[in-house]
């Protein structure tokens, strides 16, 4: 979706336009920051993209990332609802709620070794233990 807006943003008039229509607030307020648009859109792309390699490495970055993310759309539905008075964004309290709570959750259960179809870990065997075949 970020690219498709910063197309729209960059090749505006094009036969894609109509797509505005969808969201005719996102196109006024995009035309009134002008290019800086552009740069925000690009940053959250990025940041986007990144959270989901990190996510799908499991790394902790990956999730640091995407539950900062999800904070900061968090913070912003509850704006939209309390500043502009548009209820229509409240829909995104519970799902960012909902995420975050599975993120942060997945994180604590990763540090206890309890992952959900995490493969079961090896016990190490001492040295002096182990049996070798062809040695008497």
């Amino acid at each position: 979706m970020c690219a498709l807006t910063i197309g729209l943003l960059l090749f505006p008039s094009s036969s894609l336009d109509s797509l505005w229509r969808l969201n005719p607030e996102a196109h006024a307020a995009f035309q009134l920051m002008g290019r800086l648009s552009i740069l925000l859109m690009a940053i959250v792309g990025v940041a986007c993209a990144l959270a989901a390699i990190g996510l799908a490495r499991n790394a902790r970055w990956g999730r640091s990332l995407g539950i900062l993310i999800l904070i900061v759309n968090f913070v912003g539905d509850l704006t939209n609802a309390f500043v502009r008075h548009d209820l229509r964004t409240l829909i995104g309290v519970p799902i960012a709620g909902a995420m975050i709570f599975y993120l942060t959750r997945e994180a604590k259960s990763k540090e206890s070794g309890n992952v959900i179809g995490d493969r079961a870990r090896r016990r190490e065997v001492p040295r002096d233990r182990l049996i070798v075949k062809g040695r008497g």
